[in-house]
């Protein structure tokens, strides 16, 4: 368990009478980057919102570095934590969605401050420091005062991150990143999620960037249906994948 990040035991997950996860396993070793592939409604955003507990599973078990998410076992029974703690917890997992969902009342760097501020208690001067650094490293360092208005969306997406990264967490989860981007925009933010890989961020990506997920990727896990049909790493998944499922899938993206 000591060298696992997310462990994914049995996870089922309904909406109503939709079943959209069927008993999903999986694990994410620390340092590892997990790239989440298959067709829309296959189940991947589900899953990645279950592992931050903004779903909550239906059964199974779900754990982040060897602690459950949203949940306290007691016996073989398991019950749910107080809002409170989870978002405790939540606060070490960072997320980034489609859409960037960034203040429009506040410049870059207010964006990036506000959580470290509101949730850890940080100071101004402090959260100001780290939120330049990492504006910087995202390449925006000369937008620190610019409104989300006044940014493109990769722009924007490069925000969007730097929030998630000013909490320190010990991991990224990303929501197909890149999707709502305009293809030359595209670039930009693939680059700074390889820097965080090489870097050694632990991340689980849903993503339909396959050379991102063919160079990036430690892990490959193909998803259909609200199953994993097939996961290994990428140069077998995506250069020679064994189940028709996948071979279909991957003869119309690639």
């Amino acid at each position: 368990m000591s060298g696992l990040m997310v462990l994914a035991e049995n996870v089922h997950k309904s909406f109503g009478r939709v079943e959209v996860l069927k008993g999903i396993d999986l694990e994410v070793r620390r340092g590892e980057v997990c790239c989440l592939l298959g067709p829309s409604g296959s189940g991947k955003s589900t899953f990645l919102r279950c592992i931050n507990h903004l779903e909550k599973v239906d059964a199974g078990r779900l754990s982040v570095d060897g602690k459950l998410v949203g949940y306290r076992q007691q016996g073989d029974k398991l019950y749910e934590l107080k809002e409170r703690e989870t978002a405790q917890a939540r606060s070490e997992i960072g997320m980034v969605f489609q859409r960037f969902n960034l203040f429009p009342h506040m410049t870059a760097l207010g964006n990036v401050v506000e959580a470290p501020i509101r949730v850890k208690g940080e100071s101004k001067s402090a959260a100001a420091d780290r939120a330049r650094a990492l504006l910087d490293r995202v390449g925006l360092a000369d937008k620190v005062d610019a409104y989300p208005a006044q940014l493109s969306g990769g722009q924007q997406q490069r925000v969007a991150i730097a929030r998630a990264l000013a909490m320190q967490p010990k991991l990224m989860l990303f929501d197909e990143p890149t999707s709502a981007l305009d293809p030359e925009l595209v670039g930009d933010v693939l680059d700074v999620m390889r820097g965080l890989a090489e870097d050694g961020m632990t991340m689980v990506v849903v993503t339909h960037e396959m050379g991102f997920a063919r160079e990036v990727g430690d892990t490959v896990v193909f998803m259909d249906g609200g199953v994993v049909v097939e996961q290994g790493d990428p140069k077998s998944v995506i250069n020679n994948p064994q189940e028709e499922r996948t071979k279909a899938f991957l003869g119309k993206v690639l």
